[in-house]
C-alpha cells in the first residue's frame, strides 16, 4: 500500500518549495508599474496648463 505522501505533484519540483523566483518577477514588474504611473502622473500634474 502507497502512503498519499510518496507521490510526485504533476507540476514538477517534487520537493514542494514555492517558486520564488516567479514571485520576485511580479513583484518586481508591480514595483515598476507603480513607478511609472507615479512618474506619469508627477509629470501629467506639474507642467503648467496654459
Amino acid at each position: 500500500m502507497r502512503d498519499a505522501d510518496d507521490e510526485v505533484p504533476a507540476g514538477g519540483g517534487g520537493d514542494g518549495s514555492p517558486k520564488f523566483g516567479r514571485l520576485l518577477i511580479a513583484l518586481a514588474l508591480a514595483v515598476l508599474l507603480i513607478g511609472a504611473i507615479t512618474l506619469g502622473a508627477e509629470a501629467y500634474y506639474s507642467n503648467p496648463r496654459p
